[in-house]
């Protein structure tokens, strides 16, 4: 098998396993209690905080690292929770077309609740289109909500630009998602309220994630009830899972210098293999994260190529495993324009685990499938 599916989920790290084996059975009690065995506990989870406070290189009272369940609990809990909390200054949101699907529910909760939401432009290299970001910032905004690494085609936002913006508004909070950054590429805190990633796509444990809180911005908690570790999360927060956490980032931190040109590297044979076999086009843009890839192959569709390639044991996946099945990609079609290549697109998503050999044999196999589709007259209308 050649697992191609990264932004989805990865394997957990032997040392991450280790740490969160050896906490659960150490610190086990509630970090939360009073009791010799609670604060032990306790006083160990606000260890690896630190932390992961260090990592992103950020002191202790400016940001605030809440534990959570997933990348989407904290973006919920980032976008209504900022919504609501400054719904007194306005009720103007504005968002892309190319965030995660627990971005886009959150907005549109938000708009079955009275918010206007908007969504600035996408230019052709799938970055933020700045001066209509710019026209669409009003006094009422309250949010602005843009991933740091688009899930599908890989663009990378100008997050500092986007903030500089922002500045100008003191009624408007920034929050991005930068799951698919966080470990990967260089990720900056400045400027930003609110930042989400998730353990398990950084070969941490799933159920471990984090919402970064700037200490001045306010949040309207999801959960009621339970004094715990944060006043925005109530729960007994896991000591184990957060040790996972910041092992998982410790180590995609030390590595990521490294790491960067081996899977740009994969990226640029992709490219080169891919662009010249005939009627395959590559949809992201050049200056994307290496980690990410999509492609497709004219007049077939996606989901045939992923399903051939699953065939011979290849996993690639169609869009971002929590989006809408059978609906073109809103991130292919917005750097493209072309709705065809955006039902044509497979996603793929590398890792410093990928061997070289492993991205020349899927080259191969694309070059078959896309054949044998062909040929056996396989070939999608659209």
């Amino acid at each position: 098998m050649i697992y191609l599916d990264y932004a989805a989920d990865t394997p957990v790290d032997a040392e991450v396993a280790e740490i969160f084996d050896r906490i659960r059975g150490e610190y086990f009690a509630n970090p939360n209690s009073a009791h010799p065995a609670g604060k032990a506990a306790g006083d160990k989870l606000r260890e690896y905080i630190s932390g992961l406070q260090k990592l992103f290189g950020v002191e202790s009272g400016e940001y605030e690292f809440i534990p959570v369940s997933s990348a989407s609990e904290a973006n919920n809990l980032a976008i209504k929770g900022i919504a609501e909390a400054y719904r007194e200054n306005g009720r103007h949101i504005v968002s892309t077309c190319l965030e995660h699907s627990s971005v886009g529910g959150a907005l549109t909760y938000l708009q079955s609740k009275g918010y206007e939401v908007e969504l600035a432009d996408i230019k052709r290299d799938g970055t933020v289109d700045l001066e209509h970001l710019k026209s669409l910032m009003r006094k009422d905004t309250v949010l602005v909500s843009v991933g740091y690494v688009d899930s599908e085609v890989g663009a990378i936002q100008p997050i500092k630009e986007i903030a500089s913006i922002i500045s100008a508004y003191p009624s408007c909070r920034l929050h991005t998602d930068a799951t698919q950054a966080v470990g990967k590429i260089p990720v900056t805190l400045s400027g930003v309220a609110c930042m989400s990633f998730a353990g398990h796509k950084i070969y941490g444990i799933n159920g471990a994630a984090c919402l970064i809180r700037h200490k001045g911005t306010v949040l309207t908690p999801l959960i009621h009830g339970g004094n715990s570790l944060s006043v925005y999360r109530s729960g007994t927060p896991s000591t184990a899972l957060t040790a996972s956490l910041y092992k998982a980032a410790e180590i995609m931190y030390a590595n990521a210098e490294a790491r960067l040109p081996y899977v740009g590297g994969l990226n640029k044979l992709l490219r080169e293999r891919l662009s010249a076999m005939p009627g395959v086009f590559i949809n992201s843009p050049s200056g994307a994260s290496p980690y990410i890839l999509n492609v497709g192959a004219e007049g077939i569709k996606g989901t045939a190529m992923r399903d051939k390639l699953g065939e011979l044991g290849i996993c690639v996946s169609v869009k971002s495993a929590c989006s809408t099945p059978n609906t073109p990609s809103k991130a292919v079609y917005a750097v493209t324009g072309d709705k065809k290549k955006a039902l044509s697109s497979i996603r793929i998503s590398l890792s410093h685990l990928t061997t070289i050999n492993e991205a020349e044999e899927f080259a191969a196999a694309f070059e078959e499938c896309r054949a044998l589709l062909k040929t056996n007259g396989d070939i999608q209308k659209m």
